[in-house]
Order: structure tokens, then sequence, then C-alpha cells
């Protein structure tokens, strides 16, 4: 795994779209932000790209996607923690809120069940958290599985 060097924002659009789960733990529900974006890198050509970035504690892989540029986030941290370094790469990037997607499971659901949603809470998602002192007005999308 190569090391990720994050640049300015480049000439067009920019997302940033964050798989959470807990590191080291695949096929767990926990996890099921993860293996979306595991299939999503591998439907965007990036799947062997992965590179890790020490400053927001997390594996990045870049994808082109038309005029713009998607960014991939897998958390090094545990789940309880993942909002930190969400939190560090949008600050790294220069992304709103608006510009961030977070994928994640949602205990309320039954596995398999799609859910996208605009802003809210992070209701009982720790891992949904942004970094502390952050600001409560933070509109997020999130897909949860």
């Amino acid at each position: 795994m190569s090391w990720c060097v994050l640049e300015p924002r480049p000439p067009g659009k920019r997302w940033l779209v964050a798989g959470l789960g807990n590191p080291g733990l695949p096929g767990t529900r926990h996890s099921v932000g993860m293996a979306v974006l595991g299939q999503v890198a591998r439907r965007l050509g990036v799947a062997e790209s992965w590179a890790r970035d020490r400053r927001c504690a997390a594996d990045l892989a870049l994808a082109p996607l038309g005029d713009a540029q998607v960014v991939l986030l897998r958390p090094r941290r545990l789940m309880n923690a993942n909002g930190r370094s969400v939190a560090r790469a949008a600050e790294l990037l220069g992304l709103t809120a608006e510009e961030v997607y977070l994928v994640h499971d949602e205990l309320d659901k039954p596995l398999g069940k799609l859910a996208l949603k605009l802003g809210g809470s992070a209701r009982q998602c720790h891992g949904c958290g942004w970094a502390s002192g952050a600001p409560h007005t933070l509109t997020q999308c999130t897909l949860t599985c």
C-alpha cells in the first residue's frame, strides 16, 4: 500500500465517500459500509489503488468520475471513532459537509435494506459523529444498509 497525498482541490467537483466500519473485521454487519465501499472501488476501477494517509488515519482511493473526482475513504479507526477520520479528511480536502457521503449499517433496518438520508442526527451511530467541536449544523448525506 502506498502513501496518499491529498492535494488542494482540483478544478471540478469533488466528493468524499466514507465506508464506516471496524477495520480488520470484514464480514460483520458493523463493517458493511467498508464492504460497500470495496464494491464501489471495484466498479470505479480503483480497487487496487488504496493508499494510506496518516493525517486522517484512513486508506484513500481517488477515482475520476467525468469531470469530477470521488475520494473513497476507509477509516483505520474503530467504528465509534470513524467520524474523526472523516472530519479530518474533509478538512484536508476543503470539503463541506454537503460533499461528504457516509455508508454504514443501521441496526433498525433489516440487512440488505437501503436508506438514503440527508441531514438529521447521527442517532445511535457513533461513527457518524463529526470531530468534537464541529458545528452541529452540518448536513451529511448518509446511505444506511
